[in-house]
């Protein structure tokens, strides 16, 4: 299983913060590094730095990791952008970047930054256009689309990517699954349980059959915090705390970890966890870190990442 580091860098960070993270990363044998796409921590007044403009200096500052964006909104960018910055990156990045691309979210966001927000619904509808978009942008030759929100001429559009996967992100259990199936290389959610996967699956895989594509080719991938401890004392300790913080005994909440599937425990636990997803068909899983760029800590993270690795 490929494994990768997200962070939420709208929760504050400089891009030189971003970097030491990504170094970090590609040092430790990761395989992706990967960021949010918010201008805003809700209200909260810190640095929250653009998806793009960070990933290009990364493309440039690293040298072997994977650089992929879970997941620019459409609403921050028409689709003729997202498709040129993200072969512009591809190019500057020798083929390490992954888009993704999803319907957009936080309404105080939109609303601080004066960007609109249209109705769920609408965004679905414009999230497999821009989808459509990108792949008659990407495609060899002279390819246009027309769609009831966007068009693109039938122009040869350059540059190509040299190899740039999409990544359909989100946890409806219809639509979203739909979209990756017949659009994306990466079909990425929020851990969950097999049984909650199972039939996500099974729509996306129906999805691709549905274009000629083979379901085997969708890269399935979960992001989650993770809650570990070298020792059982070690993880006992950390979910006391981690439960504190929410007002719930250390039983009530390592109950709500279960219930989600998320990884967790000792070394051996948190592999044994982890290979009941990968058994039910996921590829890839990011650590997720909530925390200010500048706050993550990187010598707690080595000894997870290495338990992870076996």
């Amino acid at each position: 299983m490929e494994l990768g580091l997200m962070v939420e860098p709208q929760m504050g960070g400089s891009y030189e913060d971003l970097l030491a993270l990504a170094v970090w990363a590609e040092r430790s044998g990761l395989d992706v590094f990967a960021r949010s796409d918010h201008y805003l921590n809700m209200d909260k007044a810190v640095e929250a730095t653009d998806a793009f403009a960070t990933l290009a200096g990364l493309a440039r500052d690293t040298d072997r990791i994977k650089l992929a964006v879970l997941v620019t909104p459409l609403t921050f960018r028409h689709p003729a952008v997202i498709a040129k910055t993200a072969a512009t990156i591809d190019q500057m990045s020798s083929g390490r970047l992954e888009l993704g691309v999803g319907t957009g979210w936080m309404e105080p966001e939109h609303e601080a930054f004066g960007m609109e927000l249209p109705p769920l619904a609408e965004r679905f509808s414009r999230l497999f256009e821009v989808l459509a978009y990108c792949h008659a942008a990407f495609a060899e030759g002279a390819r246009g689309y027309q769609g009831r929100h966007y068009r693109l001429a039938e122009i040869d559009v350059q540059p190509k990517p040299r190899n740039l996967p999409i990544i359909v992100g989100g946890s409806g259990k219809k639509k979203t699954p739909m979209m990756a199936g017949r659009f994306a290389n990466e079909y990425n959610m929020f851990v969950t349980t097999p049984d909650e996967l199972a039939p996500r699956l099974a729509v996306a895989h129906d999805a691709a059959r549905d274009v000629d594509r083979d379901p085997a080719d969708l890269l399935v991938s979960m992001v989650s915090s993770l809650f570990f401890g070298e020792t059982r004392a070690d993880y006992d300790e950390q979910i006391a705390k981690a439960a504190s913080k929410r007002d719930l005994s250390p039983a009530e909440f390592e109950q709500r970890l279960s219930d989600r599937g998320v990884p967790r425990g000792t070394p051996d636990e948190l592999r044994e966890r982890l290979g009941v997803l990968e058994a039910a068909g996921v590829g890839r899983f990011y650590i997720q870190m909530f925390s200010p760029l500048a706050e993550i800590d990187t010598g707690l993270l080595d000894p997870a990442v290495a338990a992870l690795r076996g």
